[in-house]
């Protein structure tokens, strides 16, 4: 008589686990299809923050969340008979619990469930920027030094933050360069902060926004419009026809300012000459000023910076000042 083998008994699954993470910036609620599906097909929902804020939304949608803060092990246990379990994470992303499942499934003594890593929602493009205006928000309301902060106040340091712009961009520095733009770009976010106090006119950063983005789509009918641009000089064409719609201007010097440095001044008013097409003769009077006008006038009409010319110069002339001094 031929012995027979008893059949294998049946390995259970071993269920799933998954961790489900969500971004602040975006709004509760706003979930993917596929984490909607995980949570209303999960046998448990965990989540170890009893106020976080995606759990108003997920019991609305008749999806039951736990308060726990299980263990490694206890989540394993959970997944017995191939279970599924969701855990909703905490901003941190729980990693107390993910280094606790990776130990135990490196052991090799463990049957592991499967472990998924599921974004329920994701950062957009420019998202951490709302990170900014929430950290302003409580500067100004909670710091000494902040909280007294007015435009006029503000305004050198928008002067000082450009120009150091302008200096990481010369030198190459790229670490710095991103600094530097941080710096310029707390001015923004600062001053539309305080603006939001004024008790006449009021606006937020997103007023500012608003307003640069309108700006943007209306100079650029190329892109966002009907019109046609294939080259630089056919793009400055369009920006330059619709500026002058928008300000209605009765000069070509409206809207210099006049507080910028010499050089500058002198290209930017020698740029809008040229651009307009006017003949207008420089001032006959002598001396260093109008010497340096005429420098000006010369290099914008030569396609050079005037002041990004004499600042290269300027750092030559301090390499070879240290070269004396050593």
């Amino acid at each position: 008589m031929n012995a027979t083998s008893p059949e294998a008994a049946p390995v259970p699954a071993p269920g799933r686990i998954i961790l489900l993470t969500t971004s602040h910036r975006v709004a509760p609620g706003l979930l993917s299809w596929p984490a909607w599906q995980a949570l209303h097909a999960a046998d448990r929902v965990l989540c170890s923050d009893g106020a976080h804020p995606q759990l108003p939304y997920l019991r609305e949608a008749g999806t039951a969340v736990e308060e726990a803060s299980p263990s490694a092990e206890d989540l394993v246990d959970a997944c017995a008979g191939g279970k599924t379990v969701v855990v909703v994470a905490t901003g941190e992303g729980e990693p107390t619990l993910a280094d606790g499942l990776a130990r135990l499934a490196g052991s090799g003594r463990v049957s592991m469930p499967e472990l998924e890593l599921l974004p329920a929602s994701y950062d957009l493009p420019g998202a951490r920027l709302l990170d900014l205006v929430q950290v302003m928000d409580r500067i100004r309301a909670e710091c000494p030094w902040s909280s007294r902060q007015t435009h006029q106040g503000l305004a050198k340091y928008g002067i000082e933050e450009a120009y150091e712009l302008v200096e990481a961009i010369e030198e190459g520095d790229r670490d710095e360069l991103r600094e530097e733009l941080g710096d310029v770009l707390l001015q923004v976010v600062f001053h539309s902060r305080i603006a939001e106090e004024d008790p006449d006119a009021p606006f937020s950063i997103d007023d500012v926004a608003g307003g640069i983005v309108t700006k943007l789509i209306h100079r650029h009918p190329h892109v966002f419009g009907d019109e046609t641009a294939t080259t630089p000089e056919e793009v400055k064409e369009h920006w330059l026809r619709t500026k002058a719609i928008e300000k209605q201007r009765t000069s070509v010097t409206e809207g210099i300012p006049l507080g910028q440095p010499g050089l500058a001044l002198a290209a930017k008013l020698a740029s809008r000459v040229r651009t307009a097409g006017l003949d207008v003769p420089l001032p006959p009077t002598e001396g260093i000023g109008y010497d340096l006008l005429a420098l000006a006038v010369r290099a914008e009409a030569e396609g050079v910076d005037p002041e990004a010319a004499l600042r290269a110069a300027a750092r030559a002339y301090r390499d070879a000042i240290r070269g004396v001094e050593q």
